[in-house]
C-alpha cells in the first residue's frame, strides 16, 4: 500500500487554499505597523503579525473549501478544486484549519493582551465569510472587512491599542477589496442565480456591478489620501496612491460586461501590484 507523502499533502493543501494570495493583504497590514511604529517595528512583532495573517487567511480559506464543497463540485469552474476531486479529504483539511486557527490565536498571545482578546472575533469574521453568500449579495463587502482586519491589527501589535486611522485605512482595503471580488464574481453569475446563491452581479447584472466595482475602488482612493493626512504622510506616500488609482483604473479596463476573458489578470496580477506599491511607498515615505 502506497503511503502518502505528507509534503505532498500539505503542497496540494497549500494550493487548495491559495496560500501566495496572502500577499494581498500582508503588505496592508505591514504598512499599518511600519506607520503605527513611526519606522521598522522590531523583528519579533514583525514575526507575530506575519504568522498571525498567515494563521487567519489559512484558517479561512480551509474552512471556506469545506463550506463550500459541494457548491464547488457543482460549479464547473471550480469542480477541479482537491476536495470535490477527492484529492484532499474533508479531515484533513478540518485538521488544516485548525492548526492555522491555532497559529493565529497564539501568535496574537504573543503579541499584546489586546490583540489576544480580539483574535477569536477575527476569527470569526473571516470563518463566517465562508456562509454570507448564502443570505446577503454584500458578501463582497464581508470579505473586504476580512481583509480589512489586517491593518487595524497590524496596528494593535504595535502599540497594543485601537486608533481611527488606520480604521480609514482598512475601509480603504474593504473597498478595493470588495471592488476586486466584484469583478471576479462575473464568472459565476449564471451559476450563482441557478444555485440561489447571492451576489452583486447576479442580482444587479455585469455593467451595473461593475459600476459599483468602480465606486468602491473610487472610494478606495479617497480613504487612501485620507489615511495620508490623519498620519501625516509624506509625498512619497500620496505618489503611492496616485500609482494606486492608474493600476486600478487599468485593472478596471480589463473587464467589461460582454468580456471578462481578462478577469484572471484583472484579479490576481493587478491587486498583487496594488498591495505592494503601496508597502512600498509607505515604507520609503515612513524612512525618509
Amino acid at each position: 500500500m502506497k503511503v502518502p507523502n505528507p509534503f505532498r499533502k500539505l503542497a496540494i493543501i497549500l494550493d487548495m487554499v491559495k496560500f501566495e494570495h496572502t500577499i494581498f493583504a500582508l503588505p496592508f497590514a505591514l504598512s499599518s505597523a511600519v506607520i503605527a511604529a513611526k519606522g521598522i517595528p522590531a523583528w519579533h512583532i514583525l514575526g507575530w503579525i506575519l504568522a498571525a495573517m498567515v494563521g487567519a487567511r489559512s484558517a479561512a480559506m480551509a474552512f471556506n473549501r469545506i463550506a463550500d464543497a459541494k457548491i464547488d463540485a457543482a460549479n464547473p469552474r471550480t469542480a477541479s478544486r482537491a476536495i470535490p476531486q477527492g484529492v484532499v479529504s474533508i479531515g484533513a483539511a478540518w485538521l488544516f484549519t485548525i492548526v492555522a486557527a491555532g497559529l493565529l490565536i497564539f501568535a496574537a498571545y504573543m503579541l499584546n493582551p489586546l490583540a489576544f482578546a480580539l483574535s477569536p472575533v477575527a476569527l470569526a469574521a473571516v470563518v463566517g465569510y465562508s456562509y454570507s453568500k448564502r443570505f446577503t449579495s454584500l458578501s463582497h463587502l464581508w470579505l473586504g472587512l476580512c481583509l480589512g482586519i489586517a491593518p487595524v491589527g497590524a496596528w494593535i501589535a504595535v502599540n497594543g491599542k485601537i486608533a481611527f486611522a488606520p480604521m480609514v485605512l482598512s475601509a480603504a482595503v474593504m473597498a478595493w477589496t470588495a471592488g476586486f471580488d466584484i469583478i471576479y464574481s462575473l464568472q459565476d453569475i449564471e451559476f450563482d442565480k441557478k444555485m440561489g446563491l447571492f451576489s452583486i452581479p447576479s442580482r444587479f447584472g455585469a455593467s451595473r456591478a461593475l459600476t459599483i466595482s468602480r465606486i468602491l475602488h473610487a472610494g478606495m482612493v479617497c480613504m487612501l489620501v485620507w489615511f495620508g493626512l490623519l498620519t501625516g504622510s509624506g509625498y512619497v506616500y500620496y505618489a503611492g496612491a496616485g500609482l494606486i488609482a492608474l493600476f486600478l483604473i487599468y485593472e478596471q479596463s480589463l473587464v467589461s460586461a460582454k468580456d471578462i476573458s481578462r478577469v484572471n489578470a484583472a484579479f490576481f496580477t493587478m491587486n498583487g501590484c496594488v498591495s505592494l506599491a503601496f508597502f512600498v511607498f509607505v515604507l520609503v515615505d515612513v524612512l525618509l
